[in-house]
């Protein structure tokens, strides 16, 4: 099963232990792992977010704050598959075991089924985490249960608790590759049946970071990586802190996946006759998409004014758009009711608050925190905002509707229910604009869709809607 990480030979992480606070008997990096697990669960934090602080916090050099990243992110990505396997090793259900020792034993199970760590190694360090933080008789129960779970490779697990592939390809899937079901049932139908293993495992790939060079204020040369296949303005970092990187830490570049740099890329190389001067991004925030924008428009004479609803979101986006000579200024203001003048805008884009489906390889947490019943009020939102930023735009002018996910609801099934039920819009071709990308056509024809097993991006999805 090469899509599955594999139980590898194990030489130990090596490095030295950080010497940020600790307690007694206990490996620091693996207390920091189960910090990030806890505020990711505890208060629904966003893993990426989460790491930095916590590997500040306990003063980690780079080899253990690696180890860190992987165990903790690994963790948190194939909980699914790894409670499947410790509730095969407790008399239990899962539910009556407390949160910090289930924890426990998720680093405990990444350790001994993903990563090059001892067997040994695995599971004291789990015991002496366990005993220090909760009781000497969870460390026995902890102790115990990753022995089960050291007794064989997770390609044999996955072969003991997952059904057959073929009695069963829902549930295996779920398991094999841990997506809730109704996640993996949304992928099937965006991506369909003969590609859907090969989407979900490069969900579980960790992405590599990617930078962005901002036309007029640096250029891609000036980054160190190798440059990206389809923009033309990123890199991708092969290590080293991105904050380093002078451009970065100048805010003349910053880190920007791929596919989030392709969907600046299409709205600015949309054609337009006549007028192109005002362009907005509708849902600024966090303000990468409308960093590049602004840096796009700057060098046509146009400029961009972002709109973001959340204040702190807004201080992020005025953060990214600092010394960009394309921007006009950032609004706090709900991008459904923008206080703009009808038909005042040449360009729009509406990156819309989704279900972030397409980028569960860098958000992990996103896949356990998803809710079916998320999914109605987000598509109403979308709608809404498509609909005032159509009502926005100029006769003529172009409005880009992108998502962080494939799912057909946030997507086709949207773009055509608003195009049928408006008379003045009509939705563009534009798989003329990404030429370089293949196999990018999205279900519904002239609609962009990438992919992380096809592109290695997120799962960005596009269409351009032109005003009549």
């Amino acid at each position: 099963m090469a899509d599955q990480p594999r139980r590898r030979a194990r030489d130990g992480r090596g490095g030295q232990v950080g010497r940020g606070p600790r307690r007694p008997d206990v490996d620091v990096a693996r207390l920091a792992a189960l910090q990030v697990l806890k505020t990711v669960r505890v208060d629904d934090a966003y893993t990426n977010l989460v790491l930095p602080a916590v590997v500040s916090h306990f003063a980690l050099g780079p080899r253990d704050a690696a180890f860190v990243t992987e165990l903790a992110s690994g963790s948190i990505r194939w909980r699914g598959t790894y409670d499947t396997v410790l509730a095969a090793c407790i008399d239990r259900s899962l539910s009556k075991v407390e949160a910090k020792v289930l924890d426990v034993l998720r680093l405990g199970a990444h350790q001994l089924l993903a990563m090059r760590v001892p067997d040994h190694a695995a599971i004291s360090t789990s015991v002496d985490l366990v005993r220090s933080t909760v009781s000497e008789g969870a460390a026995g129960f902890t102790n115990a249960v990753l022995r089960k779970v050291a007794a064989q490779d997770l390609e044999a697990w996955i072969a003991q608790v997952a059904p057959a592939r073929e009695r069963n390809p829902q549930r295996h899937a779920e398991v094999a590759f841990s997506h809730p079901a109704w996640i993996v049932d949304e992928l099937r139908k965006a991506v369909g049946a003969a590609e859907l293993e090969a989407l979900l495992a490069a969900d579980n790939v960790p992405p590599k970071v990617t930078l962005v060079a901002r036309p007029g204020r640096s250029t891609r040369e000036e980054l160190p990586g190798t440059p990206t296949p389809y923009s033309p303005y990123g890199v991708t970092l092969e290590g080293g802190a991105p904050g380093e990187v002078p451009a970065v830490a100048e805010g003349r570049a910053g880190v920007q996946d791929e596919g989030s740099q392709l969907v600046a890329e299409v709205l600015a190389s949309a054609q337009l006759e006549g007028r192109d001067r005002t362009w907005v991004d509708l849902c600024a925030g966090p303000g990468g998409k409308a960093a590049l924008l602004a840096a796009l428009a700057g060098q046509r004479g146009a400029s961009l004014l972002a709109i973001e609803a959340q204040a702190h979101r807004a201080r992020l986006v005025a953060r990214a758009l600092r010394d960009s000579p394309g921007t006009v200024g950032v609004v706090t203001a709900d991008g459904r009711t923008p206080p703009l003048a009808a038909g005042s805008v040449d360009r729009v884009l509406v990156d819309a608050p989704c279900s972030g489906l397409g980028a569960l390889r860098r958000r992990p947490e996103a896949r356990w925190r998803r809710k079916p019943s998320d999914m109605v009020p987000l598509v109403l939102l979308q709608r809404t905002l498509l609909g005032a930023a159509l009502d926005l735009v100029r006769p003529g002018g172009v409005v880009l509707y992108a998502t962080c996910s494939p799912v057909m609801s946030e997507t086709t099934d949207l773009v055509s229910a608003v195009v049928g039920a408006r008379r003045d819009v009509v939705l563009e071709d534009a798989s003329g604009l990404l030429p370089g990308v293949p196999d990018c056509a999205g279900r519904l024809p002239g609609t962009l869709q990438l992919w992380p097993h096809r592109h290695h991006t997120d799962a960005m999805f596009m269409a351009l809607l032109r005003k009549q």
